[in-house]
């Protein structure tokens, strides 16, 4: 029998929360409806400041209350606008918004704030949240978790295909005869940043800024030759390594760059850093989703470098924006009945494990 379960994301790239209606059974899921709700502009701003810079333990408590405010908000305008009951939900699967990861520290962790208490209390639904520190406490990264999901939405379309979400990072699951997954680095991030600083836009839509630049070669070499990219598997990363200074670090040893030619080596970095992974892997085909595969440039360029057919999910009847949301409603589902996930040839976890926390409304 199946359930309607609702997965909710707001990712590393801060530009929206992204709703996902799903209905869920042992042998499906289905995209529903969806909704993505504007990240509201001073809260972005607070959560980069709290990511850049120290912060009191009342700031952190009130910015997880400020953040399940307002998922609970998007979950109530959504279910509002879409008629939806509210008890025909099973659960909300909330991923909450990544403030630090680094489960490689001495005692590892991954911050993910926007409580489920009060998300549950007041959507008045049951919410399961904290998803990444289970499998950190059995060894593993805590992340990606997307390949798991991507298996299960992309497995029928056999060995040797490779699915990349590019959102603030970009993530690659490979589906071969064992379920492969990594953080390649940088997706949107880093163009982002940049324009915010150079351009005072959000983002360069379809990558036109960067169109206008040409790629600086030198740059291009010394940010593929940083520790991360030749790092081997498991690996994960977040805000926390790819920021304002990363960048400036590798920009201080070239002197009058011009801007747009900075926004094209970016744009540059993060092509070759995702069609270096898909040829090491020999696939017959990459799906691109998230953010960064609406920006025609960016996708265009993936197609150049790869060698692998390029696609993206909505070929494939998956709705590239909403990829990452529909992944914690089923995380969410796999909770409620209490289903283990093996992620152990993604993040390295030494066993499979149950993963989230239940708050019951």
């Amino acid at each position: 029998m199946s359930e309607f379960y609702i997965g909710i994301m707001s990712g590393t790239s801060l530009d929206g929360v992204d709703v996902a209606l799903c209905e869920i059974d042992k042998a499906s899921l289905k995209l529903l409806a969806s909704y993505e709700h504007p990240f509201p502009k001073e809260l972005k701003e607070e959560v980069l400041e709290h990511i850049q810079e120290p912060s009191t333990l009342k700031e952190i408590g009130e910015m997880d209350v400020k953040l399940a405010e307002l998922f609970a908000a998007v979950v109530n305008l959504f279910l509002e606008n879409n008629s939806i009951s509210r008890k025909s939900i099973k659960a909300i699967g909330l991923h909450g918004q990544t403030l630090w990861h680094e489960p490689n520290a001495a005692y590892p962790f991954s911050m993910q704030l926007g409580s489920g208490s009060v998300v549950a209390a007041r959507c008045g639904i049951d919410t399961v949240t904290d998803f990444r520190n289970s499998d950190i406490a059995n060894g593993g990264e805590g992340a990606p978790f997307a390949p798991a999901f991507h298996k299960e939405i992309f497995g029928h379309l056999g060995e040797d295909v490779g699915v990349v979400n590019i959102g603030g990072m970009a993530n690659i699951s490979y589906l071969g005869k064992e379920v492969l997954g990594w953080d390649i680095g940088c997706g949107n991030v880093l163009l982002d940043t940049f324009m915010q600083r150079s351009q005072k836009k959000p983002y360069d839509k379809d990558g036109a800024f960067a169109q206008r630049g040409e790629v600086i070669m030198p740059l291009l070499q010394a940010m593929l030759k940083d520790d991360y990219f030749t790092k081997t598997p498991p690996k994960s990363t977040g805000r926390e390594y790819f920021n304002e200074a990363w960048l400036d670090k590798y920009l201080q040893n070239f002197d009058s760059l011009q801007d747009a030619n900075i926004q094209r080596t970016l744009l540059e970095l993060t092509a070759s850093t995702i069609a270096k992974e898909a040829n090491r892997l020999s696939l017959k085909e990459l799906i691109l989703c998230g953010g960064g595969a609406k920006n025609s440039f960016l996708y265009r360029r993936i197609q150049n470098l790869c060698c692998a057919k390029v696609s993206k999910s909505d070929a494939h009847g998956i709705s590239s924006d909403f990829v990452e949301a529909m992944i914690f409603a089923w995380f969410a589902y796999k909770r409620v009945k209490r289903e283990k996930i093996s992620l152990s040839s993604i993040t390295g976890a030494k066993k499979a494990s149950i993963h989230g926390a239940i708050y019951a409304f």
